[in-house]
C-alpha cells in the first residue's frame, strides 16, 4: 500500500500532534486529513509553517497541563457514590468499572473525563470506600475517593427477637414471685388479731355437790 508523508495540523489520537511530520496511507491521506484539514503535504512552502504550528502545539500542551492540574485539585476533595445491588450475604451483582465511574462524575458533578483516564487494577467488587488513581495527564496525576453503597435493605439480626422474648420472659417471672409475697401492711394486722383473740382455757373439771355423793351402802338388817 503506497504511503505519503504530510504534516499534522492538529492532534490525532494514535498518529500524532500537530506539527508531527509523518507517513500514512495515502487513500487516508487523500480520503480524510487533507479534506478535514487535519494533515497538509510535505512541500517546502509547507515546511515554512511548522514553525507556527509548534507554537501552537506548546501553547496547547501548556493549557491542557494547567486545565488538568485544577482538575486534580477539584476532583481530589470530591466523593463519587456509587449504589449497587447485593445478595443477602453483602456480595455485590457484578462490578464497578472505569466507565461507571466516569458515568456518575458526569451525573452528580457534571465532570467530563474521559474513562481511559480512571486507572482501576481490576473492577471493584466489594463495598465500602476506597482511592481510585487517576492518569490525567502525561504529567499529572490525581486521586478520587470512591464510596460503593448497596441498595439492597440488610435483613434484621434474628437474635433480637429471641432477647426480647427472653427479657419479657424474665420480667414475667419477677412479678410472678413478687405477686406471692404477702404484703408488709399485712403483717402487723396479722400481729394484732393474735394478740387481741388470746387463746380459750379448757374448761375445768365439775367437783361433784354434796347431794350427789354416793348413798352409803346400807347395813344389812
Amino acid at each position: 500500500m503506497a504511503k505519503i508523508e504530510v504534516i499534522l495540523t492538529s492532534s490525532i489520537v494514535g498518529l500524532g500532534a500537530e506539527s508531527d511530520q509523518v507517513k500514512v496511507a495515502a487513500g487516508y491521506a487523500r480520503n480524510y486529513l487533507l479534506p478535514q484539514r487535519l494533515a497538509i503535504p510535505v512541500t517546502a512552502a509547507n515546511k515554512r509553517r511548522l514553525e507556527s504550528l509548534r507554537q501552537r502545539r506548546a501553547e496547547r500542551e501548556a493549557h491542557e497541563l494547567n486545565t488538568m492540574a485544577e482538575l486534580a485539585k477539584s476532583l481530589q476533595k470530591l466523593v463519587c457514590v456509587i449504589k449497587v445491588k447485593t445478595g443477602e450475604d453483602g456480595k455485590m451483582f457484578g462490578a464497578v468499572t472505569n466507565g461507571m465511574i466516569a458515568d456518575e462524575l458526569k451525573t452528580q458533578f457534571d465532570v467530563s473525563l474521559d474513562k481511559k483516564k480512571i486507572h482501576l487494577e481490576h473492577p471493584i467488587r466489594t463495598l465500602g470506600e476506597q482511592e481510585i488513581e487517576l492518569h490525567l495527564h502525561p504529567d499529572v496525576k490525581g486521586a478520587l475517593k470512591l464510596r460503593v453503597e448497596s441498595t439492597t435493605p440488610l435483613p434484621e439480626p434474628e437474635a433480637a427477637p429471641a432477647a426480647e422474648a427472653k427479657r419479657e420472659e424474665g420480667k414475667e417471672g419477677r412479678f410472678e414471685r413478687r405477686s406471692r409475697r404477702p404484703y408488709r401492711s399485712e403483717k402487723p394486722v396479722v400481729a394484732a388479731e393474735k394478740k387481741s383473740a388470746p387463746a380459750e382455757k379448757p374448761p375445768k373439771p365439775e367437783k361433784p355437790g354434796k347431794a350427789e355423793k354416793a348413798p352409803k351402802s346400807e347395813k344389812a338388817g
